[in-house]
């Protein structure tokens, strides 16, 4: 299993304490892997702090189950690798996010059946119960077409925010002033 907390520099200790309780007790039994971020997590086997794209990647390839915060990339990656990922959304209201846009979103997509939604430690058990007892119910079919647009989508953002950068480096060396050159000669002349 593989659990994803994102790179996020707000701490996710809820999550973890979630985990770190529940893994006590099956130990043995789940080979987890923790990608932690700025989070402590002590008692916790295979936890690292931050995974590069291509050890992600291979991560969430080899896991059974997905839990991940409410990360939009992170819940797109997971979908990709045809998992139906188990979601816990960051809460602003505890110090673990600075906004409510990963409750938000995750709530949409759980309503849509797109993930596993999670906002407390009971759902979260209850899904990683579900999650061991049937590893099918949080499949999903991948859509190779479906993730070749998103591919492209994400290429030609990242030109688009490429020429703006560029745009931007510019305009910070043009000067926002412009010389007094005197008075224009051909003024005042009547043609």
């Amino acid at each position: 299993m593989l659990v994803a907390v994102g790179t996020d520099r707000h701490p996710f200790d809820r999550l973890v304490a979630w985990l770190r309780a529940w893994y006590a007790e099956m130990a043995g039994e789940v080979v987890l892997t923790v990608q932690h971020g700025h989070t402590r997590v002590a008692g916790l086997p295979d936890a690292v702090p931050f995974l590069g794209h291509a050890e992600l990647q291979a991560a969430m390839a080899q896991a059974d189950l997905v839990v991940c915060h409410g990360g939009p990339a992170t819940i797109l990656e997971a979908r990709r690798h045809g998992h139906l990922p188990i979601v816990v959304p960051r809460d602003p209201t505890r110090g673990e996010h600075v906004d409510d846009h990963q409750q938000l979103f995750a709530r949409r997509l759980g309503a849509a059946g797109l993930v596993a939604l999670c906002e407390s430690r009971q759902d979260l058990l209850a899904a990683l119960a579900a999650g061991l007892a049937d590893r099918s119910r949080f499949t999903v079919t991948v859509d190779t077409e479906a993730t070749d647009g998103q591919r492209a989508a994400v290429r030609r953002v990242g030109v688009i925010v490429e020429e703006l950068v560029a745009a931007a480096a510019q305009r910070r060396h043009r000067p926002w002033w412009r010389p007094w050159r005197g008075p224009d000669p051909d003024e005042g002349r009547n043609p």
